[in-house]
């Protein structure tokens, strides 16, 4: 059993003008079974009462609210691991969920059995906002997760991607739209073993996907795949990536049109 001062896990929520998702993840953290955690909630200053929630809901003696502002996603992330006590690191979205209240006890067991592994990480399932689920997440994660499994794209959603301390590094901030990319390539540079755990841990929330960001990331992930893994071998894949691509981008509208009917 780890202190009271060094937790097993930091949570950390980033949030901005989040009230009308974050009960939902703040409620899905405090009724965990496992206590071992530390709830970070980064605040971008919000201005519709985000922090107070976060006070309220959040467990009075586990949660830790900052408010401030910030120089966008990445930074507030940045940010919350410099204050971050534990010895791994789970980002968890405002709107999103541990899958049920024993994951994060799931996850230490696997941890402690595992020999604490440098990353750790399991199967997300998309929800809406009513948690239902909607679909598997596009890309599943393999059972055996190397550096090179990033050539195929983001094949661990980040908030189930869980990362040591000693092996994580600040994100670089000079990607505005994928940065977490860039950061799980570099945590697995520095990760000797990483472990599978064979279950859906996280519910990540579909939001309608607004795609108004949805180019530039690609963008940015383009370069990023080009400077890990090399021009010829990232255009090879994009290429493979289409049909992928098309089917994502099916599933979106069909979402997208049932929420509008539901208005």
């Amino acid at each position: 059993m780890n202190s009271a001062n060094t937790p097993l896990f930091s949570i950390i929520t980033v949030t901005w003008n989040a009230s009308a998702v974050l009960p939902v993840t703040l409620r899905s953290v405090a009724g965990q079974t496992c206590r071992e955690y530390e709830h970070i909630v980064m605040d971008g200053n919000s201005s519709d009462g985000t922090p107070d929630i976060a006070r309220k809901l959040g467990s009075p003696e586990l949660t830790r609210v900052w408010s401030e502002p910030d120089s966008g996603l990445y930074d507030a992330m940045n940010k919350a691991m410099e204050r971050a006590r534990g010895e791994y690191y789970i980002f968890l979205n405002a709107g999103d969920t541990f899958h049920s209240p024993d994951t994060l006890a799931l996850i230490a067991e696997a941890i402690r059995s595992g020999g604490h592994p440098g990353v750790v990480y399991g199967q997300t399932d998309i929800v809406d906002s009513s948690r239902r689920r909607v679909a598997d997440r596009h890309l599943i994660a393999p059972e055996q997760l190397t550096l090179r499994s990033f050539a195929n794209g983001m094949v661990v959603c980040h908030q189930a991607f869980i990362v040591n301390s000693k092996v994580a590094t600040p994100f670089d901030t000079s990607y505005r739209y994928s940065a977490d990319y860039e950061w799980c390539i570099r945590c697995l540079q520095h990760s000797r073993l990483n472990l599978y755990i064979p279950h859906t841990i996280i519910d990540y929330l579909m939001e309608g996907l607004s795609t108004a960001h949805r180019f530039a990331s690609l963008r940015e992930r383009f370069a990023i795949m080009c400077r890990y893994y090399g021009v010829a071998t990232t255009v090879g894949r994009h290429l493979l990536f289409l049909p992928r691509f098309i089917r994502r981008r099916r599933l979106e509208k069909k979402e997208l049109s049932r929420l509008s009917t539901q208005k």
